[in-house]
């Protein structure tokens, strides 16, 4: 049962230069996780573990973002009953800074998630009785990540890709905040005194770090899955977790490829509106929709939306929307609107 109303703020602003040739068209938290923007499926994730409804989503986005990006947000937001406001982050200085960009935002109760993850749980988080709530995930290699220091389920501080081992629980990039007043307030402090960590960048750890010498109490919340979008690598790598944890069902739908004949191998995503024939696909596959595939073989690949592949071999793969490919074989990474016929 939903106890409570509170403000979801996503920065977003970056465009993602490692999924780059994709990026150059889309925002990193636009593209699709087998059918799903990355970015809904952590709305969607909130909404399902959350103990609060989530009646406004934030994002923060770069000062090039039109209505391209912005009208599939809205849809997104109003798909889930949420109020839908955009901010613009004008120049990338750090988590602090993008988030201050929210500033008018900063109020009751927030909930601050960057969109270059996803993360799954099965419990409810309930966020009664803390100040802050930070999302943690056990990891082998700690120095790779800002890290929360702690005792039991109560935080003590927090160090930013330690040299040393301090803590085995990594940030994932999501945070809880009972009042976004007080947030605010340290981010406004860090700003104006200038108080920058590594790279020459505004921290968010660095206002978490004030809030708690200050007496604020934060608390643990640790997830079961945490799932990197941020390289090729990790988007491909994340889509075929998914389209297996998912499992479609894809029954019908094989028997009758079959007779045009296709071959699939589980797990595969398949949306509406997609042609297959003299086609072996899978395992680790997600095609989007509209997409016409002739004559070809995939495995471990992503095919965007209105793609048309013949005669391809692909593994490994990543294939932009409106895409066409003739004659292609190996891995490939390919943005939108390209062609490509290898004779």
């Amino acid at each position: 049962m939903k106890t409570g109303n509170m403000k979801l703020i996503i920065p977003m602003a970056g465009r993602g230069t490692r999924v780059r040739p994709h990026s150059h068209t889309v925002p990193k938290p636009l593209l699709p996780v087998a059918g799903t923007m990355i970015v809904e499926r952590l709305v969607e994730t909130f909404i399902r573990t959350m103990d609060r409804n989530i009646e406004e989503i934030v994002y923060i986005l770069g000062p090039d973002f039109g209505n391209p990006i912005k009208e599939p947000l809205q849809e997104m937001s109003a798909r889930h009953g949420a109020k839908c406001t955009f901010r613009v982050q004008e120049i990338a200085l750090g988590t602090a800074h993008a988030v201050y960009c929210a500033q008018k935002d900063l109020n009751g109760e927030v909930i601050i998630a960057f969109a270059d993850t996803l993360f799954d749980s099965k419990e409810t988080f309930n966020v009664d009785g803390a100040d802050s709530v930070i999302w943690l995930k056990k990891v082998e290699d700690p120095s790779r990540f800002g890290v929360a220091v702690y005792e039991g389920e109560k935080i003590t501080g927090f160090v930013e890709k330690p040299a040393e081992f301090i803590s085995d629980l990594a940030i994932i990039g999501v945070y809880y905040f009972k009042d976004g007043a007080k947030l605010k307030k340290e981010l406004q402090y860090i700003l104006d005194n200038d108080i920058k960590g590594p790279g020459g960048e505004y921290f968010l750890t660095e206002a978490l770090d004030r809030m708690i010498q200050d007496g604020k109490l934060f608390k643990t919340a640790t997830v079961d899955e945490w799932l990197d979008c941020g390289t090729l690598r990790a988007w491909l790598e994340t889509t075929g977790f998914i389209v297996e944890k998912e499992a479609y069902n894809l029954v019908e739908q094989i028997e009758a490829l079959a007779k045009k004949g296709t071959m699939i191998i589980p797990p595969v995503y398949l949306a509406k509106n997609v042609t297959l024939e003299g086609v072996t696909i899978g395992p680790n596959v997600s095609v989007e929709e509209g997409c016409v595939l002739k004559n070809s073989q995939l495995s471990h690949s992503i095919v965007r939306e209105q793609a048309s592949l013949e005669g391809c071999t692909l593994a490994g793969s990543t294939i932009g929307a409106h895409t066409k490919l003739t004659r292609v074989h190996g891995e490939i990474h390919v943005g939108d609107h390209s062609i490509i016929s290898m004779e």
